[in-house]
């Protein structure tokens, strides 16, 4: 029962991320949009992966994230590699390319792939920074799997999302996010919830620096107007 629990809270999750990300780049205007090339790249990398792990039986113990083998380069490939079976893989592929393509229809191709890779580099770090070191990893991953990275970005969408409406329902929609992965983890230790808090948080960051830029940039042109 715990199992299902934790399957259903995690799909619902992803779920309300994705309809963040629909309702902050519009539902109407995505067959007009261009192709998202940064989202398609991590795909493609994604799918070939997959497709390594298919013809090279060892592949998941040269590119895993196993903390007890050396190699710098397994935190980035171990991210590239499934764990979860078929339908885990197939959700995994899936999810990342909604949510990347969302993301970089909202904050661009650049900042989708910067996302993505905080979301690699930084629940580890905040791990211990945070004391979590002896306790359950905020990393989902279990030493490989794109989930964690994945649902990291995804919660930089119900930022976006809380930023641009003012309904009450959208608002509640946005700010459940990063309230339901904090439960998440609370509850049941679930790393999916705390990576989206985390990037939830960062998303928050950037925004407010984009913003201030935006505005001195304006006071600015603004100034020089004046002075003419």
């Amino acid at each position: 029962m715990g199992a299902i629990v934790f399957n259903v809270t995690t799909a619902a999750l992803m779920v309300m991320m994705v309809n963040c990300g629909l309702g902050v780049v519009g539902r109407d205007t995505l067959r007009g949009r261009p192709i998202p090339w940064a989202a398609a790249a991590l795909t493609a990398i994604a799918v070939g992966g997959v497709l390594l792990q298919l013809v090279w039986s060892g592949a998941m113990d040269a590119l895993d994230a196993d903390p007890a083998k050396s190699g710098w380069w397994r935190e980035f490939t171990s991210v590239f590699m499934q764990n979860g079976g078929l339908l885990g893989a197939l959700w995994n592929l899936v999810t990342l390319a909604v949510v990347a393509a969302l993301a970089q229809w909202y904050w661009g191709g650049p900042l989708t792939l910067g996302f993505f890779l905080a979301g690699i580099v930084l629940p580890g770090r905040i791990d211990t920074l945070l004391g979590f070191g002896d306790g359950p990893s905020t990393d989902p991953r279990n030493f490989a799997g794109s989930s964690g990275a994945t649902y990291f970005l995804g919660a930089t969408l119900a930022l976006a999302f809380l930023t641009r409406t003012r309904l009450p329902k959208e608002l509640a929609l946005a700010i459940g996010v990063p309230a339901l992965g904090l439960a998440m983890w609370l509850t049941q230790d679930n790393g999916h919830g705390l990576v989206s808090v985390y990037g939830f948080a960062l998303a928050g960051a950037t925004w407010a620096l984009r913003t201030r830029r935006r505005d001195d940039n304006a006071n600015a042109d603004h100034t020089s107007e004046r002075a003419r």
